[in-house]
């Protein structure tokens, strides 16, 4: 085979001109089929759907009682009762029973007074169809029942199969095909080893597929081969509506996707003006459109959404649906570029009647940060970045009442914020004890986790609140003692056992970010033991949580960090035990009264909360849940 030259130009279209001129070119035509009404629960109707009898199709008597000729009753009071006699004047009936001339009305059994067997006592006058359902009272024949473009639900089938409709026409689903690429992609665990990946972006596809309303067809991941990537290509357009080519669509040595799409078809677009996602292509084979999604877990689920989503519904006789969009204000700054629009993935709460939101890891391959995430914060083209503190549109990922009950935490991280997050509902942004502080001037949390030492007294976070929130009455919830240490690797082979050891040549450390707890405990030994920080290998290097430095210290990035016991024992490290520290967490004196604050005290006390925590190890609780009160 010739050899074939590298793609290294991509285009740079804005997401909105990119969506129109692909689709213009397309020339999709949706079919239909028809099905049961008994297993159209969730598909789309083709056509409106006509009742072809009425319900009910008879005079029903729509309660227990008797059924009487209205004018017979005439006169009855409770001074003045009517007797009546079964056969003559009246006749038993249950709900449901057909009602017959020469009766027009039904008297409830409970106003019914039984005088002797065959005779009856009424105490009121029946009015004509007095607990009768005509003829039609709930469908009329040749009325519509459900309209076309109609996604159809359980009550839909319920009112179809009472007006007489057996089968109904619905819009097909589209097949659509999904081809993983890529040699170090595996789908078996067992095979899973250094330079190999998990393959997850393609089994993300199936579920969206299935839930958006079409059939997926994943076909077995193809290596980095040009013949055998054109081979199932090929294949899948031949047997699909819709093909997927996950990864190979940058401009990398073995990303042949746009190649192989250009050879059999077209490639209309290479590149959109969106991050993560910017290597998108948009190509057509066959008149099939053909997608080729990057390869990273956040861009594909975001390229999904943005562009294979609306296909996907087109095919099922819908139009794209509007994302619904909120105004928030962002916790901290967010930087972008102006080449791209930028999706910033973020925790959401209200604090003070403001919707606040956090940003979260903003990786292409941070697939967490989509789990975690309560929405999508679009930072237009022609912004450079946001400051903290300005307002961003965001789309919901949750609906906003479950947002609206949520207790907003920003501060300092510490594993055992999952374990509260897992008890209630509780957002949590890591931007470190001073970002904490920070975020609650501002009024855009509801507590702040904090860890601070004070570098002449040698306590822990009091003398920082007086500072920070003078002349505000506030309160801190003492969370729990915690051990700070060194975090090593098995064996600690580096020979890590002080602060002194972390100017030595050989070896390499890694930080948390300015402002956190752990940054200032570092440096007030350093100053203590006048270690010049210019002389630490790796002292700006940043990390934003104790996982991270642990597993930078786990993958042999790094000799050491300093960080919490917790994280060095869930990658299975060693720990030098340092400092132990009190984690607590800050709040304004008047929110100690809020529901969302009190379910936050009561989950810390609780004896699930410290079971817990104990497994995770080098925890104390020694006040956890007392309130202490700052004037």
């Amino acid at each position: 085979m010739e050899k074939r030259e590298r793609n290294t130009y991509i285009d740079n279209i804005d997401v909105d001109v990119a969506k129109k001129t692909y689709y213009n070119k397309l020339n999709i035509e949706p079919q239909w089929e028809e099905i049961d009404v008994v297993d159209a629960l969730g598909r789309i109707t083709f056509e409106a759907i006509y009742a072809k009898v009425s319900s009910p199709n008879y005079n029903a008597a729509a309660m227990d009682g008797i059924l009487v000729e209205s004018s017979s009753t005439l006169g009855a009071t409770d001074s003045s009762p009517k007797v009546l006699e079964e056969g003559k004047d009246f006749k038993y009936v249950n709900t449901g029973n057909v009602v017959m001339d020469p009766y027009d009305a039904v008297i409830m059994i409970e106003d019914v007074i039984e005088i002797e067997k065959g005779k009856i006592q009424i105490l009121k006058a029946a009015h004509p169809w007095q607990h009768i359902r005509p003829i039609g009272e709930d469908i009329v024949a040749t009325e519509m029942i459900v309209p076309s473009k109609h996604r159809i639900r359980p009550i839909d089938i319920g009112a179809l199969i009472s007006g007489g409709i057996e089968k109904v026409r619905v819009y097909k689903k589209p097949s659509i095909g999904i081809i993983p690429t890529g040699t170090e992609i595996i789908d078996d665990i067992k095979e899973l080893e250094v330079g190999k990946i998990m393959d997850s972006n393609s089994r993300v596809f199936e579920a969206l597929i299935l839930e958006d309303g079409g059939i997926p067809k994943r076909y077995d991941t193809v290596e980095d081969d040009y013949e055998m990537i054109k081979k199932a290509v090929l294949k899948g357009i031949e047997e699909n509506d819709i093909l997927i080519i996950g990864a190979g669509s940058s401009a990398g040595t073995k990303d042949y996707t746009v190649n192989v799409i250009e050879e059999l078809g077209e490639v209309v677009i290479h590149g959109v003006a969106m991050k993560p996602g910017k290597p998108t292509i948009l190509g057509i084979i066959s008149g099939k459109p053909v997608i080729g999604i990057p390869g990273y877990p956040v861009s594909a689920y975001l390229v999904f959404e943005t562009f294979v989503r609306p296909l996907i519904l087109n095919f099922i006789g819908l139009k794209e649906e509007r994302d619904y969009f909120v105004n928030a204000i962002t916790s901290k700054k967010i930087t972008s570029s102006l080449k791209s629009r930028e999706l910033v993935r973020v925790n959401l709460g209200y604090v003070n009647d403001k919707l606040i939101a956090t940003p979260l890891s903003s990786g292409a391959g941070v697939t967490m940060s989509l789990v975690k995430a309560d929405g999508i914060a679009v930072i237009p083209q022609s912004l450079e970045g946001v400051d903290a503190g300005s307002g961003v549109d965001v789309k919901l990922l949750k609906p906003i009442n479950q947002i609206k009950e949520t207790l907003v935490s920003i501060g300092s991280h510490d594993l055992i914020m999952d374990v509260i997050g897992d008890m209630m509902n509780l957002t949590s942004g890591h931007v470190g004890s001073m970002g904490g502080i920070l975020a609650m001037k501002r009024g855009e949390c509801h507590i702040a986790p904090i860890h601070l030492l004070d570098m002449e007294t040698g306590e822990y976070n009091l003398s920082y609140v007086k500072k920070y929130f003078s002349g505000q009455r506030m309160a801190i919830i003492k969370g729990v003692k915690r051990h700070q240490g060194f975090i090593v690797e098995k064996g600690n082979r580096g020979k890590i056992h002080s602060f002194t050891d972390l100017a030595r040549e050989d070896v390499i450390f890694v930080n948390r970010q300015r402002g956190a707890g752990t940054r200032i405990l570092l440096d007030y030994y350093l100053n203590k033991k006048n270690i010049d920080s210019s002389h630490i290998k790796g002292y700006d290097r940043e990390m934003t949580t104790h996982m991270s430095v642990a597993t930078a210290v786990k993958t042999g990035s790094a000799t050491t960090g300093l960080g919490i016991y917790s994280a060095a024992k869930a990658l299975g490290l060693d720990f030098v035990d340092i400092a132990y520290e009190d984690y607590d967490f800050l709040l304004p004196y008047n929110l100690l009264e809020d529901p969302r604050v009190k379910e936050f005290i009561r989950v810390l006390k609780s004896p699930e909360f410290k079971k817990k925590v104990e497994s995770l190890g080098g925890y104390g609780f020694e006040a956890t849940g007392e309130i202490i009160i700052i004037d």
